[in-house]
């Protein structure tokens, strides 16, 4: 059945509104600028952790607009709006995370998906977005999907299993670790049976694969030899592991006498940065 003229014209003319309305619409969510949400998060590790403002290469336009975006909100005043994501910065975007009804790890001020999204409605789009991905089994013990990932890979670079003495989100589990494993993208790897090539071989290629990862002694510490693995840009890792994988970057050890690096010298990645090399 033919509709009448006037209505064709009426529907065509409806239809071409809604369809002007989605392209403009479209437009302007490409025109907005963008967050890269990997060097955002990178920054957010490593700048607390400086002893100076040098800014973290790569990261100063995203950061500015998270940070006039918090400027903006009331959580962020506007002399700190400078593209750099230091202790100020990352306790005033944890303060925006709770604002949302967020808590513990999804309130840790680094920079997560839902969060950072929320942030820039209207403001900026995200690209290169992380995500940890939901908690799973490995090994016998609780990690992240992400992390899991890594070690695999890890394993298959190196040639062996690897077998794990703790786990992540394991608050309050070995006194000794001072919170790093209470978040996500942290683990302790057993180094029974290998000798001190495997041992740093193995350092090596969990480091490749994106890992901030040290060989621990006893001399260090009252723990049995170990090694262990920090996973780089995990947004749910705990403030502690933040500090450790911030130290990393700066050739520092991870402990708290923040010595300099003991481990195997590789090129800094993350599981991202390694899987597009």
């Amino acid at each position: 059945m033919k509709l009448p003229s006037c209505a064709a014209a009426l529907a065509a003319a409806v239809l071409f509104t809604s369809l002007t309305g989605v392209s403009e619409a479209s437009a302007a969510a490409e025109a907005l600028p963008s967050v890269n949400m990997e060097a955002a998060v990178k920054a957010a590790q490593i700048d607390p952790r400086r002893p100076d403002s040098t800014l973290t290469p790569g990261a100063k336009a995203s950061v500015l607009l998270v940070e006039q975006a918090l400027r903006d909100r009331s959580f962020l005043d506007a002399k700190w709006v400078d593209g750099y994501f230091g202790t100020t910065t990352v306790a005033a975007y944890a303060k925006y995370q709770k604002s949302l009804g967020l808590s513990g790890l999804d309130a840790n001020g680094l920079p997560g998906k839902t969060s950072l999204t929320k942030l820039g409605a209207g403001r900026f789009k995200v690209t290169d977005v992380i995500d940890p991905g939901a908690r799973v089994s490995t090994g016998g013990f609780v990690v992240n999907a992400r992390t899991r990932s890594m070690l695999a890979e890890a394993k298959r670079l190196l040639g062996r299993d690897l077998k794990l003495d703790q786990g992540s989100y394991n608050p309050g589990g070995d006194p000794t670790s001072a919170g790093t494993h209470d978040g996500g993208g942290v683990v302790d790897i057993s180094v029974k049976g290998m000798n001190s090539a495997t041992r740093t071989a193995a350092v090596r290629a969990l480091r490749l694969v994106g890992f901030a990862a040290w060989l621990r002694s006893p001399q260090q510490d009252d723990w049995p030899w170990h090694i262990h693995a920090a996973a780089i840009s995990d947004t749910s890792l705990s403030g502690q592991a933040q500090h450790q994988i911030g130290d990393y970057y700066l050739g520092l050890n991870g402990l708290a006498g923040r010595g300099p690096d003991d481990g195997p010298k590789v090129t800094i990645r993350t599981w991202e940065e390694y899987q597009r090399r």
